[in-house]
Formats: structure tokens, C-alpha cells, sequence
């Protein structure tokens, strides 16, 4: 069913996932910097509307690929709390067993194949699998996260051509902000208007405030129905902004100050807590409280995490495919 992006319980919902995302990604943040938690991060505050305005519009049933910069995705998509700080610190009671990482981030019986570290790789496997839905006759849709830096590479073009030439039933999400890597995007680009790609290859594109909740939703929400009804793919460009470094190590220096405090004054959570204290049946109360409960519940995690088992010597070679 179709959610109603007027109803109170939904639109709180939504503000939760979005809350959850930056506290989680904040809490990480200093479990790495701490020394703490093992391995590197690559973080997506400031781009929590992209990840939960797209997923709010899919089935459970639906799938999503995503990036190395994943959690925020995963965590969208209905990953638990617990199963990925798990796997943050590398227990086997993580998604993905502790062999996956943050760079890698999944699990396939909630819909999410686990993150692909390979700039663009995503993409050619979000077609592949739209094909098989589309072959079995299944109504289920793709959404393939990838970012600005994405679209240079072969593997987008020759994907999106696939899916355009089959009429597959994914939406491909470029989530913009603006800098692959530390290079802005209209330094290699001449049209740096992304959706403007998908007319070359015969389907529709659109250009959406990625820091508009509802604005993303409600975009996501046309995609899917014209993928179900054998009209896809779709392109969807999100215009967002990182708030932190590429990696753990960016300082982020290359991001001009004026360009910083003007996205940061668009900050997706502040904008759609502002609307919603519009409404007369949210208070600031229900805000206070939201944010409590995410903040419990991650510290409860991360105290869990911290003492989940970790996997064996001889479990090295479970899980290998080739």
C-alpha cells in the first residue's frame, strides 16, 4: 500500500529513520576516531533524506544496491541497529557475519545486497537483477544508490543502456553532492545536470532537492509505480551534501566555507522537523522524544557490540564463493 505522506505516525516514522542515521553515523564517527572500532568509514551525514525518502516508497520485497558509503541505506532499508554495529566491530553476529565491514554493508532477506566498494558496480548488478524480476514476471522493483563520481564510469553507461534497451524495472539513484572524492562535480563535467543523461539513452530523468524528505519520497514513489508498470528504468538525481570527508583521514579543506554554511543551513533533519512542527499534532515533545529513544537505543548497541562473539580461525573459508 501506497504510504499517505500526510499521516502523522508515518511522517514521524520518517523523521526517526532520519534521526537514527545521523546519530548512528555520529556515534561511529568517534568509535573509530577513539580506536575502538577496526577499519575505515566513509559516512553520510547530511544525506539522510536521499536514503530514507527512496526506501519509504519501496516493498519490503524490493531490493537496493548501495556504496561503500552504505549505512545510511541499510539502516533505510530496515537493517537492524544491533546487526550492524556488529559487524561495525566484526563479530559473527553482524549482517554479514563480520566479513563484511562497513564497506559492505547487507543483508539480502531485507532486501539490501550488501554494499559494493567498486565505484559504479552496483549498477550493472541492480540491472541484472531487474532483468531476472522482469524475466519471472515478479512486480518487484531495484533501487541502485551510486553518487555523482559514479557516472564517469564505463560500468554506468553500459548498464544504463541495458536497462533502458529491456525496459527494466530499476531506479537508479545518483545521490549529487557534489564531490567524488575531493573534485567538485562541474570540474568534470560540462552538463553537470546528471538526469539529463537518461534522455540519451530514451527514458525519463529527474532532478529532485535531495534534502526535501518528502520531495525524494514522493519522486521515488513515481519511479516505482512507472518501473511496475513496465515503463522503467528511471533516473533520479538527489541534490545533497556531505557534511563530512570523503573517508575518516578528509578534513574536507577543498569544500569552499560559504558552500559548507549554505547546505548546512538546508539540513535535511532541522528542514523536515521545522515542517513538521508546522502541524498541529506534533509538538516539540514527540522531536525530544524521538531523539531519545535512537540515542539509548544505540548506546545499548554499541555497549552489546563491544562484547559480541568474534568469528573463528575456522570460519575463514565459509561464505567463499570463488
Amino acid at each position: 500500500m501506497k504510504p499517505d505522506p500526510l499521516n502523522r505516525d508515518f511522517l514521524l516514522k520518517l523523521y526517526e529513520k532520519m534521526v537514527l542515521i545521523r546519530e548512528f553515523e555520529e556515534r561511529v564517527k568517534f568509535l573509530f576516531l577513539e580506536g575502538t572500532m577496526p577499519g575505515t568509514i566513509h559516512q553520510c551525514q547530511g544525506q539522510e533524506a536521499t536514503a530514507v525518502g527512496v526506501c519509504a516508497a519501496l516493498a519490503a520485497d524490493d531490493f537496493i544496491t548501495s556504496t561503500f558509503r552504505g549505512h545510511g541505506h541499510a539502516l533505510a532499508k530496515g537493517l537492524g541497529v544491533q546487526e550492524m554495529l556488529d559487524e561495525l566491530f566484526g563479530a559473527r553476529t553482524g549482517c554479514c557475519k563480520g566479513k563484511g565491514g562497513s564497506m559492505h554493508m547487507g543483508n539480502m532477506d531485507k532486501g539490501m545486497v550488501p554494499g559494493i566498494a567498486i565505484v559504479a558496480g552496483g549498477i550493472p548488478l541492480a540491472a541484472g537483477m531487474a532483468l531476472a524480476f522482469k524475466m519471472q514476471q515478479k512486480p518487484q522493483v531495484v533501487a541502485c544508490f551510486f553518487g555523482d563520481g559514479a557516472v564517469a564510469e564505463g560500468a554506468f553507461h553500459e548498464a544504463v543502456n541495458m536497462a533502458a534497451i529491456w525496459a527494466l524495472p530499476v531506479i537508479l539513484v545518483c545521490e549529487n553532492n557534489h564531490y567524488g572524492a575531493s573534485t567538485r562535480v562541474d570540474k568534470v563535467m560540462k552538463n553537470p545536470r546528471i538526469s539529463d543523461r537518461a534522455a540519451s539513452y530514451g527514458f525519463r530523468g529527474e532532478t529532485v532537492d535531495g534534502n526535501d524528505v518528502l520531495a525524494v519520497l514522493a519522486a521515488a514513489q513515481r519511479a516505482a509505480e512507472e518501473c511496475r508498470s513496465g515503463q522503467g528504468p528511471v533516473l533520479l538525481e538527489l541534490m545533497t551534501y556531505r557534511r563530512t570527508g570523503h573517508s575518516r583521514r578528509d578534513a574536507c579543506h577543498y569544500q569552499p566555507k560559504e558552500e559548507r554554511e549554505l547546505w548546512f543551513s538546508r539540513d535535511p533533519i532541522e528542514r523536515f522537523g521545522a515542517q513538521l512542527m508546522e502541524r498541529n499534532d506534533v509538538t516539540a515533545a514527540d522531536l525530544a522524544g524521538v531523539k531519545a529513544r535512537v540515542e539509548q537505543q544505540i548506546n545499548e548497541g554499541v555497549e552489546r557490540a563491544k562484547v559480541a562473539p568474534q568469528p573463528t580461525v575456522a570460519e575463514l573459508t565459509e561464505d567463499v564463493f570463488a
